[in-house]
């Protein structure tokens, strides 16, 4: 098993494509309650139930409760590693690469909002093995986007007086949408990932003739109200 799925070839036989559907909704369930209710709040009994299996037929299928967070880390943090690291070994303009990269953070945390609420909610309960790669993860995908707000800076495209903490607030965004995002027809993750990935771009972008680190903070704060505005208009209306 790898990343949570069988190594079995999908469609060789019955058994195994019904093996791969089920350890996928095993996977699927233990990220929802891990994130909902916590690592520790979650029993291999509540996962059973929530795929409608035995405890007994559970561990034909995963080893332990254990293994499941394990490899949810993983694919989580290496896949997006890898997915970054590609976007950022081109020959693009840095601001088309940030572009692509907020837009494929944005995208990916829409689509797995659990997995990653799990991550933020189960962080505490992983090994120190387990915890050391996770922390590797995000360090890498921080020193990643934190070169190409560097590469931008140097080519004359982005102002800002820390790459770093820029880094940190484009990702921070982007983040975010896991939190607050709900899929449905009012609710296109094309259109967002796009108007959100614009904003990360524009907050950095140096206008002609500014001056670089007096215009910082107030680029990004520009940026930020935006964002703020945005966000209001896709959230639904309160009823009072």
């Amino acid at each position: 098993m790898v990343n949570g799925k069988s190594t079995a070839r999908p469609g060789s036989n019955g058994k195994s494509v019904r093996r791969e559907l089920v350890v996928a909704q095993i996977y699927e369930q233990a990220a929802r309650l891990f994130a909902e209710r916590g690592y520790a709040g979650t029993t291999p009994q509540d996962i059973a139930d929530a795929v409608g299996v035995s405890r007994q037929s559970l561990y034909y299928y995963v080893s332990s409760k254990e293994e499941i967070l394990a490899n949810l880390v993983a694919e989580m943090t290496e896949k997006g590693v890898e997915t970054l690291r590609a976007l950022v070994e081109t020959d693009a303009p840095a601001p088309e690469v940030l572009y692509r990269i907020a837009h494929h953070t944005i995208v990916d945390r829409a689509a797995n909002r659990t997995r990653f609420r799990l991550l933020d909610r189960s962080e505490a309960a992983l090994s120190e093995e387990l915890s050391q790669r996770f922390r590797e993860g995000r360090r890498t995908v921080l020193t990643l986007v934190t070169e190409v707000i560097e590469r931008g800076r140097a080519e004359g495209h982005f102002r800002t007086a820390n790459p770093k903490t820029s880094a940190l607030a484009v990702l921070g965004m982007c983040n975010w949408v896991a939190w607050w995002f709900e899929p449905g027809p009012d609710h296109p993750v094309e259109a967002i990932a796009a108007q959100l990935s614009e904003h990360a771009v524009t907050m950095l972008r140096a206008p002609a003739g500014a001056d670089a680190p007096n215009a910082d903070a107030q680029s990004v704060i520009d940026a930020m109200q935006v964002g703020l505005d945005t966000l209001r208009q896709l959230l639904p209306d309160r009823v009072d």
